[in-house]
């Protein structure tokens, strides 16, 4: 990034790499939880004639209100949800964004339990919100009493948790999402489902308990299970309430005709998408097996990606693996990697690599 020492740039700002994870060329990439299968033909050529319609009339401004979509989206959570539950924007990041720009900003506090989403202390940077961290246990689960108590102790504005927790995988129990709505007086309680679709049998979703907590936001995202990353579509679940104050902060339009077409023909073809889910699944449950029989430690996973450790130089694996042309993420907690759940060639690929790195490391 170049220097921008003449520019009136915040203070805060300077010297701030923009975030973002390795974009190299390389034949593995399993370093930022992209759906490895892409869209079929089918979904491809409706997609295309839903942008082409929309093409169409793109001299004129879209549904401002993506009234159609919200009511997809609405019908595909269901849990009851209405379309008047729903919010959309050009990814979870940006729905994050608008969350904070309307219940955060100066004088008001975010806080989240490490390790989580490196993302959040952006979003409170970039909105002038306070940051604070409290801390999950060793084995990442997150300890309700200590959670409570500091939650109010220091009173925030927002409270964000991943459920499953990236990077960990680690999903949250019920009666934590309950206790925390309960003791956030004024607050808002966001769990952040980016995973969702990928839980465990057994595990619930947050949106089971909306009715019950009107201060519960419940985020998702079409870029994980429905494979669509490069469409760039988040949406949330939450009181009318909540999305009536997001109106307020949401740039005019900002969901384009054609981001609105390729989102609704996705949910035409929901179930094909999702087809891909019970693999990855599978395929994730494998490399835990795998990684554990190598003597690792591995957190329980409810997402299409793994963390696994310890390691004394990270970095030199990571490395390792990318010199055998398989690309996994450098993040997370001191001495842990995080691998991408893929196809299963790409995942044979990863644990040859692995093999292959520790033994180089042992001589």
């Amino acid at each position: 990034m170049r220097p921008a020492t003449s520019l009136p740039l915040r203070e805060e700002l300077r010297g701030i790499e923009p975030y973002g994870a390795p974009q190299l060329d390389v034949s593995v990439q399993l370093n930022v939880n992209e759906n490895p299968y892409p869209p079929s033909r089918a979904v491809v050529d409706d997609i295309a004639q839903a942008v082409a319609e929309a093409a169409g009339r793109l001299n004129r401004y879209p549904d401002r209100e993506f009234v159609a979509l919200r009511e997809g989206l609405a019908a595909y959570l269901g849990h009851g949800v209405g379309p008047e539950q729903v919010w959309a924007a050009n990814g979870s990041n940006e729905v994050m964004l608008h969350l904070l720009q309307a219940f955060g900003g100066p004088g008001r506090t975010a806080l989240s339990f490490a390790p989580t989403y490196s993302m959040y202390p952006e979003y409170a940077r970039d909105t002038h919100t306070a940051w604070e961290v409290g801390h999950r246990d060793e084995d990442f689960g997150l300890d309700v009493d200590r959670a409570v108590a500091l939650v109010r102790e220091r009173r925030p504005h927002v409270v964000l948790l991943p459920s499953p927790n990236n990077p960990t995988g680690t999903a949250l129990p019920p009666a934590a999402i309950t206790a925390l709505c309960a003791v956030l007086d004024g607050g808002l309680l966001v769990v952040d489902e980016a995973y969702a679709e990928f839980r465990r049998a057994g595990t619930p979703s947050a949106l089971e308990l909306l009715p019950a907590h009107p201060n519960l936001v419940v985020t998702r995202t079409m870029s994980k299970a429905f494979a669509l990353a490069g469409a760039r579509l988040g949406y949330l679940a939450a009181s009318a309430e909540v999305c009536d104050a997001l109106r307020v902060v949401r740039l005019p339009y900002h969901l384009s005709a054609t981001t609105q077409a390729v989102a609704q023909a996705a949910l035409r073809h929901a179930d094909e998408l999702l087809g891909a889910v019970d693999l990855l699944r599978e395929e994730r449950d494998h490399t835990v097996d795998w990684l554990r029989d190598q003597g690792l430690r591995v957190a329980d996973s409810d997402a299409n990606f793994v963390l696994f450790g310890t390691f004394g130089d990270p970095h030199a694996v990571w490395q390792g693996l990318l010199d055998h042309g398989v690309l996994i993420r450098e993040i997370g907690p001191q001495g842990w990697l995080r691998v991408s759940v893929g196809t299963p060639a790409e995942m044979a690929a990863f644990r040859e690599a692995l093999t292959a790195v520790t033994k180089e490391m042992s001589r």
